[in-house]
């Protein structure tokens, strides 16, 4: 019987010791150095782990994983799981040069998890030595390099007690809308999520065998949940075959994404909306040729809004190339549902429904809602109105609201937070309910998602959507990066709430602000009614965003009040 992942991992360890469970390419390149981990010695690697934990008693603690990408982190990963200790996916410093968003991160998740062991590879934990001074949180907290834990450890490994209510890990939420916040993912929620993926994404031993045992292909980063969950942990569920690289080599050489998939010849890949976008923007002749798509199957695109236009865009250049539209896959999930919620039908095409309303882009493919799908057996998905608690009719917009095995246990040490968004009820509905605060609405079973409820703009009694508005401000001008536009409203005082765009835009583009500024303005006037307040043009990559790559347009409107954006031609002032 599998109670959890590690019964996975001994079974496919025992049964097909030799088979590769993953494979890291260093460099990011099919033709670099390439590590790979067999199930026998992931299972070795993970109960050496468990054992290290269980010796100094620390079972039923949380311990924080700070590792660079590699095949190192799933060994400690799911050496946490065979020792009954809560893992904790973070972000590892990067020596006295890292990101101070990150640091500030890493702080918050080490004392709100209240870990007790930090483990790490030998240059994270190196790195931790140097910030020792700047981190009091580090103080009494146990630091180990898990590359210096003996195989031979595994030996002295006790299964330990544990059912389907046991807390396996804690997923920090991106934080879009708020502080992060620890979901309590337990071991049912681990498994019932892994059934969904299979399930949805079309996982089955015929298709696995099709295939050679080669299912994924992932740059995502394993400390999100959708990089963890559907990639790395997928593959041991299942026993496939992922190739993994670094998140930095992508973003360095988008290429390198689809190359790595032309030459594994994987069946699922996928990645946020963005990702999709550079791959466009880097698909040169020469590319095309080189790539061969066509045993791609499950494209999947989610994490972030799905956009009806890159969906187009990227069907029609990568056709060249063996890519079918049939794989282009939308999906809904969340960390409070584990991960997946709903995801389409493999070999169909993406749902598009043409936008209502008069505006300049209405009744194009780039502003057409996208179907995210449908939810997965054993799963409810409901559209409700977050006033009333009452289930909405079909086609009526409302909160996103979850029930299932897949719905987390709560959030960790937080049982005022846990109760708002985990208990809610719903009129003519047994059973409790995860209120998402994400907005969507059912169109013959499949979810369309619209927004997020907090990022709702209200103008004039009129409700926004800051997607919307972002799309058309994007689609003004070849010169905003999509993706990377903030919109929010600001009451200035006299006249109410009225919009904000901030856009990225290239360096060079700095000449023609004032062209981008009229037509922007115009645009959302024309597409929403709107008199925009103010248009601020800023540099690449000045956003803030969270961890997985979702604008946070709240930060966004607070920088924009503090006078902090880093605005083409200097800064800028509400």
């Amino acid at each position: 019987m599998v109670r959890t992942l590690v019964d996975s991992l001994t079974a496919h360890a025992s049964q097909q010791p030799d088979r590769i469970a993953y494979r890291y390419l260093v460099t990011g390149d099919c033709d670099g150095e390439v590590q790979e981990v067999t199930y026998g010695r992931l299972a070795r690697r993970a109960r050496a782990v468990a054992a290290w934990l269980q010796e100094r008693g620390l079972a039923g603690s949380r311990a924080m994983l700070l590792y660079p990408p590699g095949v190192e982190f799933v060994g400690a990963f799911l050496g946490c799981l065979a020792a009954g200790v809560v893992a904790v996916p973070g972000v590892p410093p990067q020596g006295r040069s890292q990101n101070h968003r990150a640091l500030t991160r890493m702080k918050r998740l080490i004392a709100d998890a209240d870990a007790r062991v930090i483990l790490g590879g030998r240059e994270v934990i190196g790195a931790l030595e140097e910030l020792e001074r700047d981190l009091p949180e580090l103080d009494g907290i146990v630091r180990v390099v898990t590359e210096d834990i003996p195989d031979d450890a595994a030996g002295s490994w006790r299964e330990p007690g544990l059912d389907a209510d046991s807390v396996a890990f804690l997923q920090y939420t991106s934080g879009s809308t708020s502080a992060p916040r620890g979901v309590m993912v337990t071991h049912g929620n681990l498994l019932d999520n892994e059934r969904l993926v299979t399930e949805r994404m079309g996982h089955t031993p015929d298709v696995i065998a099709e295939h050679g045992h080669e299912l994924f292909v992932s740059w995502l980063p394993v400390y999100h949940d959708m990089g963890l969950i559907g990639p790395v942990l997928n593959t041991v569920h299942l026993g496939v075959t992922a190739t993994l690289f670094s998140p930095l080599h992508f973003l360095q050489r988008p290429e390198r994404w689809l190359t790595a998939v032309s030459r594994y010849r994987p069946h699922t890949s996928g990645a946020p909306n963005f990702a999709y976008e550079l791959c466009l923007r880097h698909a040169t002749p020469d590319l095309l040729d080189r790539l061969d798509l066509s045993s791609w199957k499950v494209a999947f695109n989610g994490a972030e809004p799905v956009r009806a236009a890159t969906l187009r865009r990227f069907a029609e250049t990568f056709g060249a190339a063996g890519f079918r539209r049939e794989a282009l896959y939308p999906c809904y999930g969340l960390a409070e549902a584990t991960l997946m919620v709903t995801g389409g039908s493999v070999h169909t095409p993406p749902t598009l429904l043409e936008a209502d309303g008069d505006g300049p882009h209405a009744g194009t493919a780039d502003a057409a809602a996208v179907g995210c799908g449908r939810p997965g057996p054993g799963l409810t998905v409901v559209i409700a109105d977050p006033e009333r608690q009452e289930e909405l009719p079909e086609g009526e917009t409302g909160e996103i609201w979850v029930a299932g095995a897949s719905v987390a246990k709560g959030y960790w040490r937080n049982a005022l937070a846990t109760r708002e968004t985990f208990r809610a009820v719903l009129a003519g509905r047994e059973g409790r309910f995860l209120r998402t605060g994400d907005l969507g609405f059912l169109r013959d079973g499949e979810l369309f998602v619209t927004g997020r409820l907090k990022d709702l703009l209200v103008i004039d009694g009129r409700n926004h959507y800051p997607q919307d508005l972002e799309l058309s401000a994007e689609l003004a001008h070849p010169a905003l990066r999509p993706g990377c536009t903030a919109a929010f409203s600001v009451d200035d005082g006299t006249d109410g709430e009225r919009p904000v765009v901030v856009a990225e835009v290239a360096p060079d583009a700095a000449g023609e602000a004032e062209k981008i500024h009229d037509q922007v303005r115009s645009a959302l006037a024309e597409a929403h009614g709107l008199a925009v307040r103010d248009v601020v043009l800023v540099h690449p990559g000045t956003i803030p965003k969270t961890s997985s790559g979702k604008i946070q347009r709240r930060a966004t409107r607070a920088a924009y009040l503090d006078g902090t954006l880093a605005v083409l031609g200097g800064p800028t002032a509400p």
